[in-house]
């Protein structure tokens, strides 16, 4: 069985650990770390990979492209 856990350090806590001791009860079992930018989060879920990747192309194409009043940013 494999499992993926995306959470930040600080709901690291006795029941999160509680939960993996549970769910992997008399397993070996092997933990890895990875820190994740806004970018890979985001690419993480199939849903939000593909929307990203849609709007990638409509940017590049020009498509659907909202330019606001740049004279309010002087």
């Amino acid at each position: 069985m494999n499992a993926v856990f995306n959470l930040n350090t600080d709901d690291l806590d006795e029941s999160f650990l509680t939960a993996l001791k549970t769910t992997f009860a008399h397993r070996d079992i092997q933990i890895s770390v990875q820190e994740m930018d806004a970018t890979s989060y985001l690419m993480s879920s199939p849903a939000n990979h593909l929307r990203l990747m849609a709007a990638l192309e409509d940017v590049e194409a020009g498509r659907n492209v909202v330019t606001p009043d740049q004279a309010i940013f002087r």
